[in-house]
């Protein structure tokens, strides 16, 4: 879409998403940041395999790579502004595949909330930030919704979204859908193998994103002709 300059006439852009943190019927957002940016890369240790019952005779890159995924949780401690938010997670590593045998290589496969990866190699999510002008639109359609009470202000996530390229283009506002139900078990965090979503929660969600958009529509369509992708 952003190749193809789908976005460039557009007025604004919407989203909701479901959140398991907020109860089932609630809706939640923030003006400003929202969400943080993420970035990845792989790295792969090299060294001289062995047999296991010889590991003087090798040079481990298993045990390089713990060490490794260690020593990378002291870059939020130790090189970030302590005032600065930032998460570094090792979601995945690989080495070896028999156990009597200290392979050669390692890959350790690594993502970060935000991290600075030079001019060559940007960010591969940018930092979530809402319009504040459709923020407040959105917020206000929701409290007519579902009251004020039920209007959660959502807290700074380190979660990251692709929706967020969006934000480079056009104006944008990602909004949140509660779809916690501790009755039905759902409240699992995102991702988590046990999650589970409230369904009777998602017409709600429709309802929400139809209505911003009609109601933007209602307010802007006379000043000037408006195109707004749901």
């Amino acid at each position: 879409m952003l190749k193809d300059d789908i976005l460039d006439d557009l007025d604004g852009i919407l989203s909701v998403h479901v959140f398991p943190t907020i109860p089932s019927g609630g809706i939640g957002s923030r003006p400003g940041t929202v969400l943080a940016g993420a970035g990845v890369f792989t790295v792969t240790v090299h060294g001289q395999g062995s047999h296991a019952a010889t590991p003087h005779l090798s040079k481990d890159p298993v045990l390089a790579a713990s060490s490794a995924v260690v020593a990378l949780q002291q870059i939020v401690s130790r090189e970030m502004d302590p005032l600065e938010a930032g998460v570094v997670t090792v979601g995945y590593i690989q080495g070896g595949h028999t156990q009597n045998i200290s392979e050669a290589q390692a890959a350790v496969y690594q993502c970060k909330a935000e991290v600075d990866f030079g001019e060559k190699e940007p960010s591969l999510h940018p930092v979530m930030k809402n319009d504040e002008g459709l923020y407040e639109h959105g917020k206000e359609v929701a409290e007519a919704m579902i009251g004020k009470n039920n209007f959660h202000d959502f807290p700074v996530t380190m979660g990251a979204e692709d929706f967020s390229f969006f934000t480079k283009r056009t104006k944008a506002a990602i909004f949140v859908l509660g779809i916690k139900n501790e009755t039905l078990g759902a409240g699992k965090p995102l991702h988590s193998p046990y999650f589970f979503v409230d369904e009777e929660a998602l017409p709600l969600g429709a309802a929400l994103h139809a209505a911003m958009a009609v109601t933007y529509l209602d307010k802007h369509g006379n000043d000037h002709e408006v195109k707004t992708e749901l």
